[in-house]
């Protein structure tokens, strides 16, 4: 166990056989980035019981070409949404009869997105009393000089 300021940072649990060897495969999901056929070949992922969804994208991933990097790309997610929330959004891809990464990025996207912001009312005392007008020609006024002609304008002639 390895604490941080008071708090469990992580967990390993200890092997004391002679020549085995535990896997966190969470702990090597960053590195599939680089190497997505990991997945299907790596030792930490052998075996690797993931929740229902989840394995059965992973299963309907498999069968296309770049099934291992889509799969790998919904993992990734896990680290930043959570796994309850990825196996959600799983679950609502596999209802609507798909099974990419992209859906299911899709899916916790919007669930990411903030709620609309709350109506404020204007206090009062905020209001305006008299509504601007808009008088574009005012701006003609900065231009001229104390004659009332304006430098910039020449005659036509």
């Amino acid at each position: 166990m390895i604490r941080q300021d008071g708090r469990i940072v992580a967990e390993h649990p200890r092997s004391f056989g002679r020549g085995e060897t535990t896997y966190n495969p969470w702990h090597y999901v960053p590195v599939l980035a680089r190497k997505p056929g990991a997945l299907r070949n790596g030792a930490p992922f052998k075996d690797w019981v993931l929740p229902a969804a989840i394995e059965r994208i992973r299963r309907r991933l498999a069968s296309t070409d770049d099934g291992n990097r889509q799969m790998v790309d919904i993992l990734n997610a896990v680290l930043t949404d959570g796994l309850s929330a990825v196996e959600a959004a799983c679950a609502e891809a596999i209802a609507h009869g798909v099974h990419s990464a992209d859906v299911v990025l899709n899916i916790l996207a919007r669930q990411r997105e903030p709620a609309a912001p709350a109506n404020i009312m204007t206090p009062a005392a905020l209001t305006l009393r008299h509504a601007p007008i808009a008088d574009c020609a005012r701006y003609d006024n900065l231009r001229r000089t104390s004659d009332g002609t304006n430098p910039n304008l020449r005659p036509h002639g």
